[in-house]
């Protein structure tokens, strides 16, 4: 059966999206989550290790990361129950119930005693509230980007989807300026009230896209299926029977969001402990790759929907593969402005390009019925490695000196198994969104 996406037939009931007020609230309410979602990578790098263990010193560092990279394992569970009530009920319904939750849980997480209150109670009920986390991160991108793909024209659906992981960028963006006078703290403060404040402060933010994101109606594609009683009414099963080679693909396709986290995570660490970078300047780094990114990303977008979505994708793939090792030994340097320049162009000129346009790619690959299942539970079990590829490398000596080999050969495994699962996909660039998630031989480029 065709999947009904918003179509330029003049008079249907499916070409009343709206693309634009789409994008915006998948821009805000996806850097309210991803706020909150990357303050945690932040004091994971910086904090944790010295609030919620016994001692700062090498174990400490790989627990914190472990509990960051804990979110990534409720994800894939998140995917299949937000996905399932995703297809079912409504993608707008499901993305206000994944901004309180995450929401809930960030400030929550503020509030947990330390490990000199509670003992080792303090990281257990700090992995409890990541866990939550990762149960609302899970549908977010997914609900997120299938709303604005089937809002979009034809024509321009990689670009408007594309501020989907712009607004994740935001996120990223806030995170780091707001942990920069943190680190900047005296010790009694940062490790007492200091660090908290950023978790707090994600109550005020969740309550702005929550007003804004209500008035966002469900997409003409998912109403018209609704009304014509096309709903799935078990949408991973249908998923799994006839799109499993697509969710295998994205899968492998997602091990790229592993750099995003080696960036802004991981990279502060090594920085720190290695190059003896000050924890502000490698923030920094990240907010200033991030707002270069916030624009380029649109661009790369506008690019998919001319030349293609895998193009674009692969570039983005290879480009993060050779500039990890560059990234890495620039920060050795101890030369700040070639740090800057260098994290600009790996970062918003490389991985953005994946970044990007991974949102119309994927979401391409699956029809109205099955969207919201297929991207969450594709990329979410993808997202796993960019969850632990902190604690991974770290365990390996990847924040030790030296360790720029064991985080570049990392990172350049995860992106050549990206690239190579990306040019097995069918290209759907310039194919009719009627079309679009119908087996193979009924496709056309």
């Amino acid at each position: 059966m065709s999947q009904t996406m918003p179509s330029a037939t003049p008079g249907t009931e499916t070409a009343a999206g709206t693309p634009k007020k789409a994008a915006l609230a998948s821009f805000l309410g996806s850097a309210v989550e991803y706020y909150d979602f990357f303050i945690f990578g932040s004091a994971a790098a910086l904090i944790f290790p010295h609030v919620f263990f016994p001692s700062a010193d090498a174990n400490a560092a790989i627990m914190s990361f472990a509990t960051f990279g804990f979110a990534y394992i409720a994800r894939p569970v998140g995917a299949v129950i937000l996905g399932h009530f995703g297809d079912r009920i409504g993608r707008q319904k499901v993305l206000m119930f994944t901004l309180v939750l995450m929401g809930a849980a960030t400030f929550v997480i503020g509030c947990l005693p330390d490990f000199k209150t509670i003992g080792w109670w303090a990281p257990v009920l700090l992995v409890l509230a990541r866990l939550c986390q990762g149960l609302s991160a899970a549908g977010e991108q997914a609900g997120a980007s299938s709303m604005t793909l089937e809002h979009a024209p034809d024509n321009r659906r990689s670009f408007f989807t594309s501020w989907t992981l712009t607004g994740t960028q935001g996120g990223q963006i806030l995170a780091a300026l707001v942990f920069i006078p943190v680190v900047a703290l005296p010790d009694e403060i940062k490790y007492g009230i200091g660090w908290r404040i950023p978790f707090w402060l994600s109550a005020v933010v969740v309550l702005v896209a929550f007003f804004i994101r209500r008035t966002l109606h469900e997409p003409p594609a998912f109403a018209e299926a609704k009304k014509n009683n096309e709903i799935s009414k078990l949408p991973v099963a249908d998923l799994l029977r006839l799109h499993w080679r697509d969710v295998l693909r994205v899968v492998c396709c997602a091990f790229i969001a592993a750099v995003s986290t080696v960036f802004g995570t991981l990279a502060i660490k090594y920085a720190q402990d290695v190059a003896g970078v000050s924890s502000t300047i490698t923030l920094w780094l990240v907010v200033v790759a991030n707002v270069v990114a916030l624009g380029s990303q649109p661009l790369f977008g506008m690019l998919a929907d001319k030349i293609g979505r895998k193009p674009v994708f692969i570039y983005g793939a290879f480009a993060s593969a050779i500039m990890t090792p560059v990234f890495l030994l620039t920060l050795e340097s101890g030369v700040v402005p070639l740090m800057f320049l260098v994290s600009v162009v790996f970062f918003s000129f490389g991985y953005a390009a994946a970044n990007a346009v991974w949102p119309s790619f994927y979401g391409e690959m699956f029809s109205t019925k099955v969207r919201f299942s297929g991207l969450a539970i594709g990329t979410q079990l993808g997202f796993l490695m960019a969850g632990f590829a902190p604690a991974i490398v770290t365990a390996l000596g990847g924040t030790k000196p030296g360790g720029w080999v064991q985080i570049s050969i990392f990172t350049a495994v995860i992106c050549v198994i990206a690239a190579v699962s990306a040019m097995t996909a069918r290209e759907s660039a310039k194919t009719p969104t009627a079309e679009l998630g119908l087996p193979q031989q009924k496709q056309h480029a």
